[in-house]
């Protein structure tokens, strides 16, 4: 022992020489690599009061060191001497020190040397006190040494841990204003977190702590900071392998992988104090102090000792965890941001195909494949795969903590019981593969579940996207039936996963337990040795932290295969989506005399890189064919005109680079150019912003776009003027409002080439014109080359330099139609409440089912009698070990009995909670989600206005219900089982030691005050993180659906830009909020230390009790205080999940149709009479009227036309007609009141034609008849009426480009024109007394062939008793009304025939009528008409 001490005296000495060796390797170094800019910073007067603390601490234990003492300590002062002279050095140099790396440097050092110096102390002379056998080795030196210890703990652990650290930003050039405390705090507070006091007593004070109020976000968090250290890592664009995510993101985080690593090794070696205390301090009780009983005692540590540990234990365990927890969550934070910027940046990359574009869904060839969304998956990516990466971040201790454990708990168990624990260990290692069996079937399970919530996703973007139709035409129930189907397809592969599920976790709940009894088994019976208690409590911690980690590792191992399933998703689209030609290597374009030209030569362009064209969802493939060349006139007017779907907009995106580029193997060199791009996009949700579009104001400039945009009188109507929100995609504006808010967008940018697709369609003649006149041929364009897109040939042709006719993909000659589409995007904002009874009814009534009462009932009783029998297995092994301390043979045979049978009891009664919770849980989701559809389905239009579709899908289709199938429950369900298992543990304490029924109470308060103040702050930080969060997924749902729209401007750096200030502002509340639960598990593990300490301390010196007793109780005060924690924690997240998911859902059903008063069914109307009287409306019930007391009579079966500028309130008629917007006055349909009509029954009786032709994914059959009523004949004839055979003429039967009714349907897989007579058709198969046509100049899309072949069938085939009413802006569309009603400013200013209107010389219609081209047409066919 003296020769070991002897060596140990020399480690300082030695480690000072090591720190000077390399310190001087650094020197060198460091000298020859001088950096010419280093980020230098001012000490604050702490840090250098600390500094002098510590070179004062190291100068006088030099000085202790160097007095005088007795001889036998002299020889190793030299080394002493050494080491403390080096450290005094380093001190001083670290004080006077102003180079931040250097004075880091040195500390270092020193920390290092002290550190290992106290160490050194603590062995030699603080040990030897806790034993029987051992004293101080320099007891010689008297009060010196304990001064020196002092002194020495007070320089080599308080000032390290206690000095603030200096601020070293990531990039020196641009530091952070204010740093994050995080970086800049001691490691005592960092360690503590008393960082966050301000933050959760400010938020305790207050009723919310705002956003402004957090700490700023460090700059190691940035997501632009990220970007820079880490997408060379993971972006295949920027230098990354191809190769699965997983290894990219290992290789980005190397040091805090390899620090997580060390962090769980480590606290593998901490699990294993509280056995080995446990077994040492009940060894004491049995033997007895081994001063006071004979010699043999192998009891060598006083029991104050293992008292001390008992209490130290939980606190540096947890410091460690927490620290681990810290960091792990930290890398969470670090990977949301970086891979939704992987995926967003990717997404900017990819092709967006016909079969991804508006509805986004593809059809397979194969009948019996289900159509894909790839928007959908992408949108899924960043939702529910990043979620379920986010799950498995604990996934490293499998590799860790885990195998070291199990080496750990091997080698105790072998300690204490013999070869007998191999019986267990060798049980747990032959029915550990069951489990893992199990976990890969329910990866299976779970990777069928992501393809079910692909689908559900798809079928419910698809309905959410056409939500207004689906209300305008009464097919909500239709709908929802389609929706339930999805959904319980999706419920059927969950229910059997959790069932799976459930298997396994009772297998990991009983391995360990039937490995303990086999292990007691064999000890007591084979080895006939005594089962003691010290044996008994200390492996049944063992026992009972494997059974914990056999959880765990099941638990572990499942996400992880869940995580590879998502990593595999993320993988598969950053290698193997189709990019743009311009991200794929390709056949390079010749060099060009002159690179301003515009257009092509001699190329084809396809949707995919198939060369025989792609097959849109129809099943059509397109193939668009420039042969020889083609060039538009720079600087002037250029037209594009065709027959509907002939290839105007393809041609458009071809020049932008959107569709794949074919280059020609013969003739003349291939190639396309488009000179430049315009790099103006943003999303913003007011008029003026939507026309800037980011671009610097210009007030005169805006101005004249808003007049020669004819926008100033529509600025009028809005309260607000050009600051009114225009709402999610221009929904409330009208169609011709949206079309010139697009085109004054365009014309404001400073952009020399503009493409306009089709602007013109849904104008009246007199705004068309007006558009003509003064924009396209105004200064504004002047000089600016112009390609147009429109079958308006007549008013446009005469301005234009140049017209390129398209036909069936071809270049041909010159005919005529029409095309309009104009996107606008608002940002999303998320209200979140307080929780309420509403939310939690809500949940436990979907839990319960009918028989909730029963249900809540049996699965209380179960979780109840479960625990008890877990507090009663561990009682039954101390009261069997007692009887050992008896004198007298035990019957091994009856108490071993016994406790197997108490042991299948806990395991079944297990077993029948998790299966009876689960169950509920199914059910639960169900109902959720189907109340969640239904009420979506019926809310008022207004709301949808309101809301926008992004906020809708989240809510319904991802994150919500992914919390509500999985997330909740999981919840729920350990919040039931740890209320119990606290309440068993703390009564079974008391019956045992009445006297801690005080401290128990007390530890409970201390926990519930240190809760209610944690989730007081967690709320407000958890809102704001929520509030955060929609932003990041709204502006990324945006500009994924816009893609094609952001490439064109050029945008993409700046919804880059955008996207990181809302990464940054989300990680920003997301880093508090995970540091918050940190702030409260260390001080609930601090109650939990003091709990044990002080009940460890009672039972050994106060209350003097046997082994088995003091046994028991220690082991209920640990899971006790443990279970405080898990119950505090358990409620948290609960009600945290609570709020943020099931409160919005709660409230969802407040938004049902308010105008929905009347129940009476409206069935098979007689006539289409139509009596209307004083009708006002408005758009929401404090919003401006829009129509002032319309009254008016319409005769059956009488055709009326609705004319008036844009604006002038004909849609919102249509609207009222159809109660979808909040009306006063009567409107009589068919002799019954349409109030007091139900909604369904109203909507089905009356077919309106919207102004936006909205299709359903599904084949064409669906859409003309969704209910499968009609027969093939009829829609065949509906289809040839509408004019679809029209433009088909020319293609043979068996033409695979031929739209019969099996043609696959979704919105990007027929034109426009398609669409809108696929439209019209629907109208005519559904045969309602009463048909509006809203804003039917949009069949204008058409070209004029199909269009008079429409307008033959509206003449015709809806004549007779069908009532319809044309709201128009093309006049001849309507002439041949029996009447026409004009508005203007929602007021009906002329009711009459247009005969009778054209006579009146100042009026309206009369004035419209000679504003037009082509006026004389239109007297003719008045006069001819009537």
């Amino acid at each position: 022992m003296t020769h070991l001490l002897h060596l140990l005296g020399d480690i300082p000495a030695y480690l000072s020489l090591s720190s000077l060796a390399v310190l001087s390797v650094q020197v060198a170094v460091i000298s020859q690599r001088r950096s010419t800019t280093e980020f230098r910073v001012t000490s604050t007067l702490t840090q250098k009061a600390y500094r002098f603390l510590r070179f004062v601490g190291c100068l006088s234990l030099l000085v202790l060191t160097s007095l005088p003492f007795r001889a036998n300590t002299a020889s190793k002062i030299p080394r002493v001497l050494w080491n403390l002279t080096y450290t005094t050095t380093l001190a001083s140099f670290s004080f006077t020190m102003s180079s931040i790396r250097w004075r880091a440097i040195l500390t270092r050092h020193l920390n290092i040397v002290l550190l290992f110096t106290w160490i050194l102390y603590a062995y030699q002379d603080l040990f030897p006190l806790a034993t029987f056998t051992r004293i101080p080795a320099d007891r010689c030196r008297g009060w010196a040494l304990w001064a020196e210890i002092a002194i020495l703990s007070f320089t080599a652990i308080a000032i390290p841990l206690g000095i603030p650290r200096d601020y070293i930003p990531v990039d020196p050039k641009n530091p952070a204003p204010v740093p994050n405390p995080e970086q800049t705090v001691s490691l005592f507070s960092l360690g503590m977190f008393f960082f966050l006091d301000p933050i959760v007593f400010e938020a305790y004070r207050v009723p919310h702590l705002p956003y402004h109020r957090l700490p700023p976000l460090a700059d190691t968090d940035s997501a632009k900071n990220l970007r820079d250290a880490h997408f060379h890592h993971l972006d295949p664009f920027s230098g990354a392998k191809r190769r699965n995510i997983l290894f990219n993101l290992i290789r980005s985080f190397p040091y805090e992988t390899f620090l997580l690593w060390i962090l769980c090794v480590i606290s593998s070696f901490f699990l294993m104090v509280e056995p080995v205390a446990v077994n040492r301090l009940l060894n004491y009780l049995e033997q007895g102090d081994p001063e006071l009983v004979a010699s043999g005692s192998d009891v060598t540590m006083r029991p104050w000792f293992w008292v001390l540990v008992l209490f130290l234990w939980p606190f540096l365990d947890s410091l460690l965890t927490e620290w681990y927890l810290r960091v792990s969550l930290q890398i969470v934070v670090r990977l949301q941001a970086l891979l939704t910027l992987l995926v967003f940046e990717h997404a900017l990359r990819i092709r967006i195909k016909e079969s991804d574009s508006s509805n986004l869904s593809g059809v397979s060839k194969d009948d019996h494949k289900k159509p894909s969304s790839l928007f959908g998956k992408i949108n899924n990516l960043v939702t529910t795969d990043l979620a379920v990466i986010e799950e498995a971040r604990n996934v490293i201790v499998l590799i860790s903590e885990i195998p070291v454990l199990l080496v750990l708990w091997a080698w105790f168990l072998y300690s204490i019981l013999g070869w007998s624990a191999f019986v267990g260990i060798g049980l747990i290692v032959t029915l550990s593969p069951v489990p893992i069996y199990i976990s890969k079937i329910v990866r299976g399970y779970q990777a069928e579940r992501m393809k079910k919530t692909d689908e559900r996703v798809h079928v419910l973007t698809d309905i959410v996207n056409i939500l207004r139709m689906i209300k305008l035409f009464g097919w909500e129930k239709h709908m929802l039936s389609k929706v339930s189907a999805a959904r319980q397809e999706e419920l059927r592969v969950l229910k059997k996963r959790q069932y799976i599920n459930v298997i396994g976790s009772v297998l990991n709940f009983a391995i360990p337990i039937i490995a303990m009894a086999a292990t007691y088994a064999t000890y007591t019976l084979l080895l006939n040795q005594p089962l003691t208690a010290s044996i008994v409590f200390s492996s049944l911690v063992v026992f009972e932290n494997l059974q914990r980690y056999m959880n765990a590792i099941f638990m572990y191992w499942t996400r992880a295969l869940a995580a590879k399933v998502s990593l595999d998703r993320i993988t598969d689209f950053l290698n193997n989506t189709e990019l743009l030609d311009a991200f794929n290597p390709g056949p390079t374009q010749p060099a060009l005399l002159d690179e301003s030209e515009i257009g092509f030569q001699n190329a084809s362009f396809s949707w995919g890189e198939e060369g025989d064209g792609t097959a849109t969802p129809s099943g059509r493939k397109f193939v668009l064919r420039i042969d020889e060349k083609l060039m538009f006139k720079k600087g002037c007017l250029n037209l594009v005109i065709g027959p509907t779907g002939s290839g105007k907009t393809s041609l458009l995106l071809s020049l932008l680079g959107e569709m794949h580029f074919m280059p020609s193997s013969t003739g003349p060199a291939s190639y396309f150019q488009l000179p430049e791009k315009e790099e103006s996009w943003v999303l913003n949700e007011t008029i003026k912003n939507n026309i800037l579009f980011a671009s610097e104001y210009d007030e005169a400039r805006y101005k004249e776009v808003i007049y020669a945009c004819a926008l100033e009188q529509d600025l009028k109507l809005f309260e607000a003027g050009d600051e009114t929100e225009i709402g999610e995609k221009g929904l409330s504006i009208s169609g011709g409002q949206k079309a010139r808010l697009t085109l004054a967008r365009a014309i404001y940018s400073n952009a020399k080439i503009l493409l306009l697709d089709d602007v013109l369609a849904a104008l009246d003649i007199h705004t068309a014109k007006w558009i003509v006149e003064k924009c396209l041929v105004g200064t504004l364009v002047k000089d600016r080359t112009v390609i147009l897109v429109t079958h308006n040939v007549s008013l446009v042709e005469p301005i234009a330099s140049c017209v390129v006719s398209i036909k069936d993909g071809k270049i041909s000659d010159p005919t005529a139609t029409q095309k309009a589409d104009g996107k606008l995007v608002v940002a999303e904002e998320i209200q979140e409440g307080h929780i309420s009874g509403s939310s939690v009814k809500l949940y436990s009534t979907a839990l319960g089912g009918t028989h909730r009462s029963f249900y809540f009932s049996a699965l209380f009783f179960l979780v109840l009698v479960s625990q008890l029998m877990i507090v009663i297995q561990t009682w039954f092994l101390g009261f069997w070990s007692s009887k050992y301390e008896l004198r007298g043979t035990v019957n091994v045979v009856f108490y071993l009995s016994v406790y197997v049978a108490i042991l299948f009891v806990a395991i079944m009664l297990n077993a029948s909670n998790s299966v009876l919770f689960i169950s509920g849980a199914i059910r639960g989701s169900h109902r959720i989600h189907k109340k969640l559809a239904r009420v979506i389905l019926g809310t008022t239009m207004r709301w949808l206005d309101q809301t926008p579709t992004s906020r809708i899908i989240t809510r319904l289709l991802k994150i919500s219900m992914l919390v509500i199938d999985t997330t909740i429950p999981e919840w729920s369900k350990s919040f039931l089982d740890q209320s119990m298992r606290l309440t068993l543990k703390l009564l079974a304490i008391v019956i045992l030691t009445p006297i801690f029924l005080g401290p128990g109470i007390a530890a409970l308060a201390l926990g519930y005050s240190c809760a209610k103040i944690y989730l007081k702050s967690q709320m407000s930080v958890k809102r704001e993180m929520s509030v955060a969060k929609a932003p990041v997924l709204g502006h990324f749902g945006a500009t994924i659906a816009g893609l094609t729209s952001i490439r064109a401007y050029g945008a993409e750096a700046m919804v880059k830009n955008q996207l990181i200030e809302h990464i940054d502002k989300y990680s920003r509340s997301a880093r508090i909020f995970y540091n918050l639960q940190r702030w409260m598990a260390l001080r609930m593990h601090i109650i939990s230390a003091l709990f044990i300490g002080l009940l460890t301390w009672y039972l050994v010196y106060m209350k003097n009790d046997t082994a088995s007793n003091t046994g028991f109780s220690i082991n209920m005060a640990v899971t006790f205080t443990g279970a405080i924690f898990g119950w505090v924690i358990q409620m948290n997240m609960l009600e945290g999940q609570i709020l943020n998911e099931l409160m919005p859902t709660s409230k969802l059903n407040k938004s049902r149709n308010q105008p929905q008063k009347g129940d009476h069914l409206h069935i098979g109307p007689v006539s289409g009479e139509l009596h209307v009287e004083n009708l006002c409306a408005r758009y929401s019930p404090d919003g401006p009227e829009v129509l002032h007391n319309l009254s008016f009579h319409i005769n059956s079966g009488e055709r009326i036309g609705v004319v008036g500028r844009t604006g002038s309130g004909k849609s919102s008629l249509a609207l009222a007609l159809l109660r979808c917007i909040y009306t006063n006055g009567e409107v009589i349909y068919d002799g019954l009141l349409t109030s007091s009509t139900n909604l369904d029954s109203l909507r089905s009786n009356i077919t309106i034609i919207p102004q936006v032709p909205e299709l359903i994914s599904g084949t064409l059959r669906q859409n003309l008849d969704p209910f499968g009523e009609v027969d093939d004949l009829t829609l065949n004839n509906a289809l040839r009426a509408a004019g679809l055979a029209a433009i088909q003429d020319e293609l043979s039967e068996g033409d695979n480009r031929k739209i019969t009714l099996d043609t696959a349907i979704s919105g990007g897989s027929l034109s426009v024109g398609e669409r809108q007579l696929i439209a019209l058709a629907r109208a005519m198969v559904r045969r309602g007394k009463l048909l509006i046509l809203d804003e039917v100049s949009k069949i204008s899309e058409l070209d004029y062939k199909t269009d008079s072949i429409v307008q033959s069938s509206l003449r015709n085939v809806l004549k007779g008793d069908v009532t319809a009413i044309s709201i128009a802006h093309r006049l001849n569309t309507v002439l041949d009304s029996d009447r026409i009603m004009v508005l203007d400013a929602g007021k009906i200013v002329e009711f009459d025939t247009p005969s009778e209107l054209l006579k009146r010389k100042n009026g309206l219609f009369r004035a419209l009528v000679e504003e037009s081209n082509d006026k004389e047409e239109l007297f003719a066919l008045v006069k001819s008409s009537h």
